[in-house]
């Protein structure tokens, strides 16, 4: 965000901006240039807070991506999100005031530190913009509450498509290309995130790409159907997305044929 001004070496934000990257409306009520909040920034692996952490501070991502994860007593990871800007993080801490979860940059990072104390003083004196962020925490709330229903209810196959076709709307909404975008986080980070195997994961994306529905290269994604992604239940048994796939090419190769004889014409 080019918004923000510089105060003793670091960037802030007003109370506008920082609504304009939630995508919320500002609150009317309350002089936005007078409450400043500071950015700070992670490097790729820095934790941004860990569980049992005293909880102070929402963060905001202003840019980068980030996972949070719980850890088992023998410090395996299960994957809760993947935040990434204008998502929230910290909402976990509220309750017992020490973050339940563990925060990660999965790249550089750049986020916004909302005080919790200073919020909740605002918060009582601007009852519109408590209301606001309420708004917010119950968005992230709604998000997580989809992800367990679709866990419960969808293949493998489908799980990695719902996934993929969620990612490529993020990056929409966030103004950046739907058809071809880097995965931040790894296979085993995914395979976690939706209750799959790192196997699973990578075996579902190279079937994607064997029938024609997406193209993968290493971690660069480019969503080829969008929309039969969206709707996909189980794929087809490998003996039937061979022929599909062949069939498909040849669609494809026989279409560009025409084409060329159009152009000669």
């Amino acid at each position: 965000m080019e918004a923000g001004r510089q105060r003793q070496g670091r960037l802030w934000s007003n109370l506008k901006e920082v609504c304009d990257l939630l995508h919320i409306p500002a609150a009317v009520s309350v002089n936005s240039e007078e409450l400043l909040f500071q950015h700070v920034q992670f490097k790729t692996g820095q934790r941004v807070h860990t569980i049992g952490q005293a909880f102070d501070t929402l963060y905001i991502v202003n840019s980068g991506f980030l996972k949070t994860v719980l850890i088992d007593e023998f410090g395996n990871e299960q994957v809760l999100s993947f935040p990434m800007k204008g998502d929230m993080l910290g909402v976990d801490g509220i309750h017992t005031r020490h973050y339940a979860s563990e925060a990660v940059a999965l790249s550089d990072c750049d986020l916004i530190l909302l005080p919790f104390k200073k919020l909740t003083a605002l918060g009582r004196v601007h009852m519109e913009l408590e209301n606001l962020m309420y708004g917010v925490m119950s968005r992230e709330l709604v998000r997580e509450q989809a992800m367990i229903g679709m866990l419960g209810a969808l293949s493998a196959e489908a799980r990695v498509a719902r996934f993929l076709v969620s990612l490529a709307d993020r990056f929409a909404a966030m103004g950046y290309s739907s058809k071809l975008f880097n995965l931040r986080m790894t296979r085993h980070e995914i395979g976690s995130y939706l209750g799959l195997t790192l196997e699973t994961v990578s075996r579902t994306l190279s079937a994607f790409n064997e029938i024609g529905l997406i193209t993968v290269d290493q971690r660069t994604i480019g969503i080829k159907d969008a929309e039969a992604l969206k709707t996909l239940r189980r794929l087809p048994p490998s003996r039937s997305r061979t022929k599909q796939a062949g069939a498909k090419q040849k669609a494809e190769l026989d279409a560009a044929g025409d084409d060329q004889i159009l152009a000669t014409a």
